[in-house]
C-alpha cells in the first residue's frame, strides 16, 4: 500500500471526529465507485524462485522499468518500494507481491480495462526480465525462509510482532496472494446492511475463488489455504465479527472495536514509530508510551485502520476481504460479484433475506469449513454450493438491472460467467489444480508456474 499521509492538521480531541471520519464518507449512490485490488506473486522463470528486492532481476529494478509507463516511483529510505500513477498504485506486499491498487471507477468494464492495461503493461516487463507472474493464494512451491522480505519499516514492525499473537502471521505476510474489492456505502444503515451480508457470505466467496492447495510441492489439504492463515495470524484483528449483527451495530461500535485492537505503529516525519501492542485508546488521551504527550491526528486514525484484517473492513469505504488471487479472467470476477449484490438494492435485501437468520455458529462453521472443504462444506441440509447458486444469482441479476453497458451494449453481468459456471459444477479452482497435479502434471507443482502464469 502507499505510504501514510504524513502528519499535520489539528489533533483528535473529540470521540465525534472519528464518527465523522466515517459519515462524512457516505456517498449517494450516483457517487458509488469501485476499486480493485489484486496481488500476484513474481517469480524467476528459470529457478521458480520469488524475485529478491535488490540486484539487475530484482523487484526494485521490475518497479523501475515499470516508469517507462508514466508510473512515478515512490520511495522509502532510499528503496523504490511503490508507484504512482493519479489513483492507482503498485505497491509490495512483504514477500515481493506486486499489489495493484486500482482507481475508484464506475463500472466492472472500466475496472477489467484497468486490470488488463496493468497486465499488459507488467508482462511487457517481465518478458524482459525474464520473470513470470502468476495469480494464486498462496506460494505454492518455496517455504517460508525461501521468502524475501521488502525493506519496507513497517513491515519490520509486523514481522517482529506477528509471532507474539499467532503461528501463520509470517505466512500471511511473505506467502499470500488476494484479491479483494472497495465499495461505498451511502449510509450508516446502508453500511450496516452490507457489512451483514459481506460477513455472512464471505464464505462462498471464499469458495468460489478458492485457489490455494498447495504448500511446498504438494498437496496442503485445503482448497483456500491463504483463508485457513487468517484464522492463525491475530486474534485480536482478523475474523467474522460476530457482534456485527448485534442491535446496537454502526459506526461507533466499529469505533470501540478498532479502539480495542493494538496498534502497529505511528508514522512521523517519514518513518515508522515502533507503537506495537499499544493502545489507540491511550494514544487518544496522550498517553501513547511511543510517542508520550503526543495525541492522535485523522490521519494516525486511517492507519491504524488499515492495520484491521477481518473479512469485511471500514474505512471510507467497505473492503471484502474473502478471495484468493487468481488468473486474469477472475480477477474481474470479485467486483463484478459484490457490485451486482451491494449496488442493487433489489440484491441487497434479497441477499439479506438469504442469510439474515444465519446464527452466529453458522456463520463462523462456513468460515471455519470453506477453506477445507470449498462448495462441499455441508450447510442446511445442502452444502455451499446450494448458497453459491443462489448468491451468483442474486449479484447477476443486479447488475443486469445495474445497466452498465460497455460499447457492444454487453452488461456488466458477463464478468460473472467463469463464476456461475464454478458454482453450477461444484468444482473450485483449487480441486482443478489439484486434479492437474494428481494427473498430467505427475504430481509436481512446477508446471502451474507455466500453464497459469499471466
Amino acid at each position: 500500500m502507499s505510504a501514510p499521509s504524513q502528519s499535520g492538521g489539528a489533533p483528535i480531541t473529540d470521540r465525534r471526529q472519528l464518527v465523522e471520519y466515517f459519515e462524512n464518507a457516505c456517498k449517494p449512490p450516483s457517487r458509488w465507485r469501485l476499486g480493485t485490488e489484486h496481488e500476484k506473486f513474481v517469480f524467476d522463470r528459470e529457478t521458480l524462485r520469488p524475485l529478491p528486492f535488490d540486484g539487475e532481476r530484482g523487484i526494485e529494478a521490475f518497479l523501475d522499468k515499470l516508469t517507462r509507463f508514466g508510473w512515478q516511483p515512490m520511495t522509502e529510505n532510499g528503496h523504490l518500494i511503490a508507484l504512482e500513477l493519479g489513483r492507482c498504485h503498485i505497491t509490495l506486499e512483504p514477500g515481493g507481491q506486486l499489489e495493484l491498487a486500482g482507481a475508484p471507477l464506475e463500472t466492472i468494464h472500466e475496472a477489467c480495462d484497468e486490470v488488463h492495461t496493468h497486465l499488459a503493461q507488467v508482462k511487457e516487463v517481465a518478458q524482459e526480465m525474464n520473470v513470470g507472474l502468476i495469480g494464486l493464494g498462496f506460494q505454492p512451491k518455496w517455504a517460508r525462509e525461501d521468502c524475501p522480505w521488502m525493506p519496507k519499516q513497517r513491515y519490520e514492525i509486523m514481522k517482529a510482532y506477528m509471532p507474539k499473537v499467532g503461528s501463520l502471521g509470517l505466512d500471511m505476510m511473505l506467502r499470500t496472494s488476494t484479491v479483494q474489492v472497495n465499495i461505498d456505502y451511502g449510509s450508516e444503515a446502508d453500511m450496516i446492511e452490507k457489512f451483514r451480508v459481506g460477513l455472512a457470505l464471505q464464505p462462498v466467496a471464499t469458495a468460489l475463488f478458492a485457489n490455494s492447495p498447495f504448500t511446498r510441492g504438494k498437496p496442503n489439504g485445503f482448497v483456500s489455504y491463504r483463508s485457513q492463515i487468517w484464522t492463525d495470524t491475530d486474534p485480536d484483528r482478523c475474523g467474522m465479527l460476530d457482534w456485527v449483527f448485534d442491535n446496537d451495530m454502526g459506526f461507533e461500535r466499529y469505533i470501540d472495536y478498532a479502539l480495542d485492537v493494538p496498534m502497529y505503529f505511528v508514522y512521523r516525519d517519514g518513518r515508522y514509530i515502533d507503537a506495537s501492542g499499544q493502545s489507540f485508546r491511550d494514544f487518544l488521551a496522550g498517553k501513547l508510551p511511543a510517542l508520550p504527550g503526543e495525541r492522535p491526528m485523522l490521519s494516525d486514525w486511517d492507519d491504524h485502520l488499515t492495520t484491521l484484517f477481518p473479512e469485511v473492513r471500514l474505512k471510507r469505504f467497505m473492503e471484502m476481504r474473502g478471495a484468493d488471487g487468481g488468473p486474469w479472467r477472475r480477477l474481474c470476477a470479485l467486483p463484478a460479484l459484490w457490485a451486482g449484490l451491494c449496488y442493487d438494492s433489489q440484491s441487497l435485501d434479497g441477499a439479506w433475506q438469504l442469510c439474515r437468520d444465519f446464527t452466529a455458529a453458522e456463520r463462523n462453521h462456513l468460515r471455519d469449513q470453506a477453506p477445507i472443504q470449498g462448495l462441499k462444506t455441508p450447510f442446511r441440509g445442502g452444502t455451499l454450493q446450494d448458497l453459491a447458486r443462489e448468491v451468483v444469482a442474486l449479484a447477476q441479476a443486479g447488475l443486469a438491472r445495474r445497466a452498465r453497458l460497455d460499447a457492444h451494449d454487453r452488461d456488466e453481468s458477463m464478468f460473472l460467467n467463469q463464476l456461475a459456471e464454478i458454482a453450477e459444477t461444484g468444482v473450485t479452482p483449487a480441486e482443478h489444480l489439484l486434479s492437474l497435479y494428481e494427473g498430467r502434471w505427475g504430481q509436481s507443482v512446477d508446471p502451474v508456474f507455466s500453464e497459469f502464469a499471466y
